[in-house]
């Protein structure tokens, strides 16, 4: 395994922090990549619209859970406004380049997460892998 994956990508899948469905979450937003079947429940508590927590449980590939993993820690305080234009670049700052066959792994959970802020928004909107995707 560790000759596919980078110290960051094996830590976060090994013992992802916020791993747990969390009881008293604002919104809760599953996620699925049909590609691979990863699928992913993600929650958040939002305050003052600002993300105050994030969890989330799933069915995925170590990628996934890397991704997803280290995504949530980073955007506990950041902005809804902030979030929702987060990328594939921002992923990839925070657990390494992975293959094409992937990068859309990496972003399921940032996928799930503006999801669920559009959900919460009301917005209408919903995001799919080319709005999270830069080549």
């Amino acid at each position: 395994m560790s000759s596919l994956y980078n110290e960051t990508i094996i830590a976060y899948s090994k013992n992802p922090p916020n791993r747990f469905a969390m009881e008293d979450a604002t919104i809760k937003h599953f996620e699925e990549n049909r590609v691979c079947g990863d699928s992913l429940d993600i929650y958040l508590k939002i305050e003052d619209n600002l993300i105050k927590d994030f969890s989330f449980e799933w069915d995925t590939t170590v990628i996934t859970t890397a991704g997803a993993s280290a995504l949530g820690e980073a955007v506990i305080w950041m902005t809804l406004d902030e979030i929702l234009v987060l990328d594939s670049n921002f992923t990839e700052e925070l657990i390494g380049k992975v293959t094409p066959r992937r990068r859309n792994a990496s972003v399921l959970g940032l996928l799930a997460v503006r999801n669920a802020i559009h959900e919460y928004l009301k917005d209408w909107k919903k995001d799919d892998f080319s709005d999270v995707l830069v080549d």
